[in-house]
């Protein structure tokens, strides 16, 4: 392993020496800040240029999210130019650069004629490669139109969405998500059928931060994915409606639009969504006795279809209340509901392959979720750039239920009913957020952070499984399953960071300390369990300039995985008769030290973002498989029990690498690809869950755009093979295809996108146990052809990118 580090940081190191520039002259820095007239709020990604006198372009940069901006440049007399888009341009004629020079506050103002035409709509990379995370801007990427925001999240370099919809980051499933930098009931106790109803239209760009300073939480070991949802920022009214048709059934339609003044901000999503989502899966089990000896084997066959409606609108509105405060306010509503209709036919026989039985399992499962979230900001800037106070109080409340009605047939040797069974599930969850992040930079080239937040949840979960009694003709409840659980968890957080520049080099050393308070409530047993832990997390994060292309990171932090009420329920779920689930309510957080080393280089027409990563976790979760023997339908029959534990620790290094490349104005290229390997060492009852593994997934995306404006797009992507300590699964090859073309003067759009376009979206896996195989396969989602118009008012599209002097891609120096 050690070898491995250095081998890979000397290749990283030389090849910085044989890309960087020599470097013809002292160059000197100009800094400033660039912002609204009208607002004065900072103007993000406007552009600085630099040219001589004689009208050359001689360099340039973009500014950050702050308005701020540093651009390196010879000693000499040049023309500086500060641009953005229908903003009027202002130029500094005949600037003499002896040393580094604060060139101030820039304003500028709305261009009146731009503004009467139309808000212009700039283009930028699918991927947006920064020194300290990607950026995945979701409105370029054809494939997306008319999906959620599960397809948007796997569509973003490092992050894997499995055929259920589980997300990972860098092959890691404890990723934090996160809506606009806060947690949210969208994502919140049910995060993967939360994520299949935010519609895709609805997010502006992802965030990957795999290093995260004190500011974020320290929840979640693999590190952060940040959603940014829509808010229109241009004078005026303008937005879009788009339309989407689909099969397998799949209609809806949304609508972006915004209105705003000087003083007031406007903003709303809303869309609605039909899907029919058919799926299907085989399992084949393999019965030995206690020498290998095969004593019989079973094949079940299950269809599933799945038809849901969802509604979801988010209104807000941002009041400008002087030049350098602002307050927001935004309601979010969450509506859907669910018809999941799953039959089950088994096949058993016996160890001569003789059919014994034959069984047909129906469930028809009604859900309904409703989320309702009420949030608010309060920023302040101050009078120097970069002093910033803000406040954000938030509450969600999370209604979700479930009904389901199963009945069991045998139709060989003899055509029996079983007894049928119901189950239902009540939940209610709501949380409380308050927050403050204060600012305070003492100059240009290092601040003081300090912070702190409260994160109130409580869950209540009502879970009813009743059984048909033949005798009197009615249900009654199977109190083995049913059960009661009140869940609270209340976590309070402080946090301080400082930051420095000196020269090429910059540091940001953070300490955050998190208290957990958690109880569990068991109704029917009246059991309770209290935990209250406090623990620190420590960040440090490192960065060097080589070049104004080329610079190298360090990141450390320590991060943890709490267990959520699900892993904690001690009572038993059942997906089927001989498989079974429960938690573990002795089961403890997860504790991680992460190491991360970046490397981020660009050249002309190429930008390549690289890192290593290392993670040591302990007390990691896995789950435990034990086999039990239990009389059903007064058979002895053998059931799986499923639950998890804390297995001892888990080791976890990787490298991967994120590039764009543009060979024509015409031709865009990205790819990401991420090798890890994992090692796990552990024993539960006699049974070693050691494993050893390697496993790699890649994606590749190409853009054309093709004669009379038709632009093309391509996406594969590979999941290599894993194995566990009871499982293995195949690699998975998936190819998404789409085709747009601009119509009405760039007003509208049409788009054509078949997802999953040779079906080969299943995962093949076999798992094991002392005395059984599983030879298996499941496929969530068939593959889908959709249809999309969007219609754009007030609106143009303009196909050019903002300038970039360092390869492409926006300039990004390391922030303290």
């Amino acid at each position: 392993m050690k070898n491995y580090l250095y081998f890979l940081l000397f290749a990283l190191l030389t090849l910085n020496m044989f890309g960087s520039n020599n470097i013809a002259a002292e160059k000197v820095t100009i800094f400033g800040k660039i912002i609204d007239y009208d607002t004065k709020q900072p103007l993000e990604y406007a552009t600085i240029i630099v040219k001589s006198l004689q009208g050359k372009i001689i360099t340039g940069g973009i500014t950050d999210a702050n308005g701020n901006f540093e651009v390196q440049v010879a000693k000499g007399t040049y023309n500086v130019s500060f641009e953005f888009i229908s903003f009027n341009t202002k130029t500094f004629l005949n600037k003499i650069i002896n040393g580094s020079t604060d060139l101030g506050i820039i304003i500028l103002k709305i261009n009146a004629e731009a503004l009467d035409e139309v808000e212009i709509i700039a283009e930028k990379s699918t991927v947006e490669i920064r020194l300290d995370k990607k950026i995945y801007n979701v409105g370029k990427d054809m494939t997306l139109k008319g999906g959620t925001a599960s397809d948007v999240l796997d569509n973003v370099p490092s992050v894997d969405v499995d055929v259920e919809g589980n997300v990972s980051l860098r092959g890691n499933d404890n990723v934090r998500i996160l809506i606009n930098g806060k947690p949210s009931g969208l994502v919140g106790l049910n995060g993967t059928d939360a994520l299949k109803q935010l519609p895709a239209d609805a997010i502006q760009k992802v965030e990957v931060i795999t290093s995260p300073s004190a500011r974020y939480d320290a929840e979640g070991t693999a590190g952060i994915l940040n959603i940014i949802l829509r808010k229109g920022k241009i004078l005026g009214f303008n937005g879009s409606l788009t339309a989407t048709a689909g099969n397998p059934d799949n209609f809806g339609g949304s609508a972006n639009i915004n209105l705003r003044s000087k003083k007031i901000n406007i903003f709303t999503n809303t869309g609605y969504s039909y899907r029919n989502a058919p799926g299907n899966s085989n399992n084949f089990t393999t019965y030995f006795d206690d020498f290998k000896t095969k004593i019989a084997s079973k094949n079940e066959e299950k269809l599933y279809k799945r038809k849901r409606n969802s509604f979801n609108t988010r209104f807000g509105l941002e009041y400008y209340l002087t030049s350098k405060s602002s307050i927001t306010g935004t309601i979010l509503y969450n509506e859907s509901n669910g018809l999941n209709n799953s039959t089950n036919t088994s096949n058993e026989f016996d160890n001569l392959d003789l059919l014994t039985k034959t069984n047909d399992r129906f469930e028809k499962d009604n859900d309904t979720n409703k989320t309702t979230e009420y949030s608010l900001n309060f920023t302040q800037d101050f009078k120097r750039s970069g002093h910033k106070l803000t406040f954000d109080f938030q509450y969600d409340n999370t209604d979700q239920n479930s009904s389901a009605h199963i009945t069991d047939t045998d139709l060989f040797p003899t055509s029996i009913i079983n007894n049928p069974e119901k189950n239902s599930t009540l939940q209610n969850s709501n949380s409380y957020l308050i927050k403050s992040d204060y600012v305070l930079p003492f100059n240009k080239d290092s601040q003081f952070e300090f912070g702190f937040k409260f994160d109130l949840n409580k869950l209540n979960s009502d879970y009813l499984v009743e059984d048909f009694d033949e005798t009197t003709n009615q249900y009654f409840n199977n109190t083995n399953f049913s059960n009661t659980l009140k869940f609270e968890q209340n976590i309070y957080a402080v946090y301080s960071q400082y930051g420095k520049k000196i020269n090429k080099f910059s540091y940001l050393l953070g300490l955050r300390m998190e208290t957990t308070d958690r109880k569990i409530n068991l109704l029917q047993t009246n059991e309770i369990d209290t935990e209250n832990f406090t623990e620190f997390f420590p960040t440090i994060n490192l960065g060097f300039e080589f070049s104004e292309t080329s610079s190298i990171t360090l990141g450390f932090n320590r991060r943890l995985r709490r267990p959520r009420h699900y892993f904690l329920n001690p009572f038993e779920t059942r997906t089927s008769e001989t498989y079974v689930r429960k938690g573990n309510i002795s089961l403890d957080p997860t504790y991680t030290n992460s190491l991360d080393l970046g490397y981020l280089k660009k050249w002309n027409k190429f930008i390549l973002n690289s890192s290593i990563y290392y993670q040591h976790s302990i007390n990691n979760f896995e789950f435990a498989q034990k086999e039990e023997t239990r009389i059903i339908d007064g058979i002895s029959t053998l059931v799986i029990v499923r639950s998890p534990i804390n297995l001892s620790s888990q080791d976890r290094y990787g490298f991967e690498f994120t590039a764009n490349y543009n060979p024509f104005k015409w031709w865009r290229l990205s790819n990401s690809f991420n090798f890890y390997s994992y090692q796990t060492k552990g024993n539960y009852n006699n049974i070693s869950y050691d494993a050893d593994d390697v496993s790699w997934f890649t994606r590749f995306n190409s853009r054309i755009t093709l004669p009379s404006k038709i632009n093309w797009q391509t996406r594969l992507m590979y999941r290599g093979p894993r194995n566990t300590a009871q499982s293995k699964r195949e690699g998975m090859l998936m190819a998404n295809l789409a085709f747009s073309k601009d119509l009405f003067k760039d007003k509208a759009t049409l788009s054509l996108n078949v997802n999953d376009l040779f079906n080969t979206r299943k995962r093949k896996s076999i798992d094991y146990t002392p005395t059984t195989i599983t030879t298996g396969e499941f496929q969530w989602r068939e593959r889908q052809v959709l249809l999309n118009f969007t219609y754009r008012f007030n609106q143009k599209k303009k196909r050019e990118r903002p300038r970039d002097y360092n390869g492409g891609g926006e300039e990004e120096q390391f922030k303290a």
